[in-house]
């Protein structure tokens, strides 16, 4: 092992910085996580992580707090392509924002058009590794994140197995959603000059980011033990899973966590009345301020159900109308905050039409509303059919807002069910409506409700956990790089 622990830590996304899904919460405290951990856990070792994300156009208006640090060239068939690289700080961590063509030619950070985000990540995987090298700065491990970054896993691998000089580096590949592998990259990997080599992967996987990035990884890690055990399945495994069960030594399940310093209760300024676990009867307060907020009744007694997701089948969302009409004859309160696909929201919004009095659709990006409802729903909906880890139900349960999800996944893994939850098995509109109503018949046993706030209160899902259990993988994984160089 080396004496000190050099991290190149890639993702499409980090909050503060630029954000559209979990990814970016992760990619936002994860890293600085790591670089916290406290010499008692790593010896000694000074683990020096440093960030890197494209610099979407969506981000290029305003570069105040970025500072030019280099610039450089990838090699391409058509000629070099040029790369200017800024650095920015995030606490002590080192953020570097790399803004070049084929980056800026997207005008978000996912685009519609698959080729134009084909290009875009297949550069930036190569540009920051250009980067490292560039600053001089020996990296001892690339850690990447899903398919957008995984293709730096596949270069360092060929890069190893060609004896280049500082090629040997260790590599850990995050998967946060299987079934997103990325776009068919053939002709960009020959305009890179990437070889193509035999994998073992199955024949359609071998020209996509994802499964390339798998194969070559020394190590491969799922955002929790349940869902790397699920991605072996035939019903998970997205015709991976013969491969994920041949690499099962090598896959690694690590729950991801939440930042507990930003996501408290007790010092949100999002909610009408700030609280603890000593304090949980303010908690009351929050509720009528939403109630108030969405136009709802504000009466403290009636069941009050909160959904904060992207608006997808993957998350149950198309359960919920069917859920809810067969608890049409109990009075309750939802309202579901999110955006995506275009037929749910319709869905949503006829919902809305046909409970006016009691349901809420709040389509849109809200980040001041979802802490509202955290802080002041009875219980939060998240009926996924499959969740790889899920952040939304921990935050809930920061925030006493008891959780209702399905058995999978992150989700099977952090809730547990009479305890500091509610877990309905399967997603089905019947079991999801079965165990809202077994929630509202608890409701008014108000000792009981409340010993299950303060149990879903007190978890521990700060990322000081996960960071640990990343460091020691890290270590794994440096040892099996500088032992096999040119596997």
């Amino acid at each position: 092992m080396p004496p000190d622990l050099n991290v190149l830590f890639l993702s499409a996304e980090a909050e503060p910085f630029i954000k559209v899904g979990g990814l970016g919460d992760v990619a936002g405290s994860l890293p600085r996580a790591i670089r916290a951990l406290p010499p008692e856990i790593t010896g000694g070792v000074t683990v020096d992580v440093r960030l890197v994300i494209p610099l979407h156009s969506v981000m290029r208006s305003d570069r105040r707090g970025y500072r030019p640090i280099a610039a450089f060239s990838v090699p391409h068939a058509r000629g070099p392509v040029p790369v200017q690289a800024f650095v920015a700080l995030q606490g002590d961590l080192p953020v570097y924002l790399l803004d070049a063509e084929p980056i800026a030619r997207s005008g978000s950070v996912y685009s519609s058009e698959a080729s134009l985000d084909a290009e875009k990540y297949t550069f930036f995987s190569l540009a920051a590794l250009g980067l490292a090298q560039r600053l001089g700065w020996s990296v001892d491990l690339v850690h990447a994140n899903d398919w957008h970054t995984a293709l730096a896993c596949y270069a360092v691998l060929l890069q190893r197995r060609q004896a280049e000089p500082g090629a040997v580096m260790a590599t850990v590949l995050t998967v946060h959603n299987l079934p997103f592998m990325g776009p068919e990259v053939d002709a960009l990997l020959d305009g890179y000059g990437l070889p193509r080599v035999q994998t073992g992967l199955p024949a359609w996987a071998g020209s996509r980011p994802l499964p390339l990035g798998l194969w070559a990884a020394d190590a491969i890690v799922a955002v929790s033990p349940s869902y790397a055990q699920e991605i072996q399945t035939d019903e998970f495994g997205s015709g991976l899973q013969d491969y994920l069960r041949a690499r099962r030594d090598s896959l690694h399940g690590i729950l991801n966590g939440i930042d507990t310093e930003d996501f408290n209760p007790a010092l949100d300024p999002a909610l009408a009345a700030n609280f603890g676990i000593p304090t949980l009867e303010r908690r009351a307060q929050n509720k009528a301020a939403l109630q108030v907020r969405l136009g709802l009744a504000a009466t403290p007694d009636v069941p009050l159900f909160g959904m904060v997701s992207r608006l997808d089948p993957q998350k149950g969302t198309d359960l919920l109308a069917a859920a809810l009409r067969r608890l049409r004859d109990l009075e309750w309160q939802v309202v579901v905050l999110g955006t995506g696909m275009p037929r749910l929201e319709r869905s949503l919004k006829r919902l809305e039409k046909e409970f006016p009095n009691r349901f809420r659709a709040e389509l849109r990006y809200d980040a001041g509303l979802a802490r509202q409802i955290y802080g002041g729903a009875d219980a939060f909906l998240m009926p996924s059919r499959y969740e790889p880890c899920g952040l939304a139900q921990m935050l809930a349960m920061r925030y006493g807002c008891l959780p209702i999800v399905s058995a999978v996944g992150g989700l099977k893994d952090t809730v547990v069910a009479g305890h500091d939850g509610f877990v309905m098995g399967s997603a089905t509109a019947a079991r999801l409506a079965a165990t809202m109503r077994q929630a509202m018949q608890l409701l008014p046993d108000r000792a009981a409700w409340t010993k299950m706030q303060k149990a879903a209160m007190a978890r521990d899902f700060s990322w000081t956990a996960s960071a640990r259990k990343y460091y020691e993988l890290y270590q794994q994984s440096v040892v099996t790089a500088l032992s096999s160089p040119a596997s």
